[in-house]
């Protein structure tokens, strides 16, 4: 049989959560989660372009606080890449699922929306494995990418 005839069913948001991609959070909550993964935060204004400039964004909230618990958000060229930055998730129990969540849909949109582009992905080790379940692989024929930040980004709170 064809591969993509028995592809494993989409893993399943857990209880309490909700996606939201209409409505793109605000720089001091994504600057909140990252600051809880451990990663560099940015200034409000950087955030304000970078969501600006983005193709889409995907929010996983805390139904019960609004909280923002997960993120990643789409750049392209429109033609041959797609990019997905921020990818992460709130320590804890749910953080495995609700990246699996955040990378299955990413992938279906870009799929949909942009077929035939090529992905690159930047994020964190927390997220590795949610992207392998994926079929994502780390330096495939020994490449491996590099990245230089232009400017001192500011350290996690």
């Amino acid at each position: 049989m064809l591969p993509f005839l028995h592809q494993s069913a989409p893993p399943k948001l857990p209880n309490g959560y909700r996606l939201e991609s209409s409505i793109a959070p605000s720089p001091e909550s994504i600057n909140t989660l990252l600051a809880a993964c451990q990663e560099t935060t940015h200034a409000e204004d950087d955030w304000l372009r970078a969501l600006d400039n983005s193709l889409w964004q995907l929010s996983v909230l805390d139904e019960s606080s609004g909280e923002l618990v997960g993120f990643v958000r789409a750049t392209s060229d429109l033609a041959l890449n797609a990019n997905l930055w921020n990818l992460c998730a709130k320590p804890g129990p749910d953080q495995a699922q609700l990246l699996s969540v955040l990378v299955h849909r990413s992938l279906n949109m870009l799929r949909r929306d942009l077929p035939g582009c090529s992905l690159s992905v930047s994020a964190p080790k927390m997220a590795v494995a949610a992207l392998e379940t994926h079929g994502f692989v780390i330096d495939p024929s020994g490449i491996r990418a590099m990245g230089l930040p232009l400017k001192t980004a500011r350290k996690p709170e």
